[in-house]
C-alpha cells in the first residue's frame, strides 16, 4: 500500500504573446477576442495577456516633454492616448465579460483605463461566467511612465477564487515591491500573473525568484512589438528599422519551483500553454511558506492601508457618544475629525 494520490487538481493555463493594434481599442477587442478563442481552442480554462494590451504601451515615446515644458505634439498623443482609453466598468469591460463568457475561460488582460483626465495602468480579472471580477490600478509607475499615468492605491489588492484556483495579478515592476509581493502571499495566492513590458534577463530571474519564494504558478506576460506596429508620426526613442523590435516578448510559465515549464518565447506572436498541477504548491510549501512557518510575525509586520486614496474627503463632525444602533456607519477619520 502505497502513498495516496494526490487529489488536488491538474488545470491548463496560458499565456499571449502579442501586441496591441495601437491606440484602436475596437480592433485590439477583436484581436483578444480572436486569440481568447485560439487558447480556449488548446484547452485553456485561464488566459493571461499583457500589460496594455488595451490599447498601447508606446514604448520609447517622449511625450514631448523636457524638464520645464511639453509640445504641443506631446499632448496630442496625449489625446490619442486617453482616447483609446477604457472607462471601468463600461463598454470594454462588458465585451471582454463576454469574450471570457462565450470561451469559458477566466481571463486576466492590462488595460489603459481613464478616470476624468487620468490615465491608468490597470489590470481587470474575468470569470470564466463572465463575471466581472474587478480591477486594480498600478501602484507604482516607472520612470517616464508617471509622467501618463496616476497611480493606484490598496483598496482592491485582491487574490480572487476562480474555477482554477486563487488568481492574483502583480503589474511589472510593482514585482520589485517586497511588501507587495507579501501582500499577494498572504491572500494564498496560487497562480501570480505578472503582465509586463520587460523582456530583459534580469526579470526573468526576478520571475523564477517570484515563483520560489512565493510557492505559486508564475504566468508572466509581456507584449511583443515592431516599430512599425506604432504611428508613424510618434516621435520615439526607438528610429530606424521598421522591422526592427521594440519589445522582444520572453513570456513563459514558471513552477513553484522556480523551473520553467514553457520556456521564454522572442520575437514572435504565440498562446503559450501549460498544465499546472496544484499539488507542487503543496510540496513547495513543505519547506517554505513566507507568510507561514517560515515566518517571523514576531519581528516582522506589514501593514497594508486597504482605504481608497481620493483627492476629496468630506468629513462630518461624529460625536462617539451619541452613536447608538440605527445610526449610519461612521470612519475612524470621521470620530478623529470631531475630537
Amino acid at each position: 500500500m502505497g502513498i495516496p494520490k494526490s487529489k488536488l487538481a491538474i488545470h491548463r493555463v496560458a499565456v499571449v504573446q502579442t501586441a496591441p493594434v495601437m491606440f484602436d481599442i475596437e480592433r485590439t477587442l477583436e484581436k483578444v477576442a480572436d486569440l481568447t478563442s485560439q487558447a480556449a481552442g488548446k484547452g485553456a480554462k485561464l488566459v493571461v495577456f499583457p500589460e496594455a494590451t488595451l490599447s498601447a504601451y508606446p514604448k520609447g515615446a517622449t511625450f514631448g516633454s523636457f524638464l520645464g515644458g511639453r509640445t504641443l505634439e506631446g499632448r496630442d498623443l496625449f489625446r490619442a492616448y486617453w482616447e483609446s482609453a477604457s472607462e471601468l466598468p463600461g463598454p470594454t469591460s462588458d465585451r471582454l465579460s463576454e469574450i471570457a463568457r462565450k470561451n469559458g475561460v477566466n481571463l486576466v488582460i492590462g488595460i489603459i483605463e481613464r478616470d476624468g483626465g487620468t490615465l491608468y495602468c490597470t489590470v481587470a480579472h474575468f470569470s470564466e461566467t463572465g463575471e466581472f471580477l474587478g480591477y486594480r490600478r498600478k501602484l507604482m509607475p516607472t520612470g517616464i511612465e508617471r509622467l501618463t499615468w496616476g497611480f493606484g492605491d490598496a483598496s482592491n489588492l485582491k487574490v480572487y477564487d476562480t474555477s482554477v484556483g486563487r488568481v492574483g495579478s502583480v503589474i511589472c515592476w510593482e514585482n520589485y515591491m517586497p511588501l507587495f509581493r507579501t501582500a499577494m502571499y498572504q491572500q494564498n495566492i496560487q497562480i501570480y500573473c505578472a503582465p509586463t513590458l520587460d523582456e530583459r534577463d534580469s526579470w526573468l530571474a526576478s520571475m523564477r525568484h517570484v515563483a520560489v519564494e512565493g510557492r505559486c504558478f508564475v504566468l508572466n506576460a509581456c507584449q511583443v512589438t515592431q516599430q512599425s506596429d506604432f504611428p508613424d508620426d510618434m516621435v520615439s526613442h526607438f528610429l530606424g528599422d521598421p522591422d526592427a523590435f521594440v519589445s522582444r516578448g520572453a513570456s513563459c510559465i514558471i513552477d513553484p519551483f522556480g523551473n520553467y515549464l514553457v520556456q521564454p518565447v522572442y520575437d514572435k506572436e504565440d498562446i503559450l500553454v501549460a498544465d499546472i498541477d496544484m499539488a507542487d504548491i503543496v510540496r513547495g510549501k513543505f519547506d517554505l511558506d513566507v507568510v507561514g512557518h517560515y515566518s517571523r510575525p514576531d519581528l516582522f509586520q506589514l501593514k497594508i492601508d486597504t482605504r481608497p486614496q481620493l483627492p476629496n474627503v468630506h468629513l462630518r463632525s461624529v460625536d462617539p457618544m451619541s452613536l447608538d444602533k440605527n445610526s449610519p456607519p461612521v470612519t475612524e477619520m470621521e470620530i478623529d475629525h470631531a475630537r
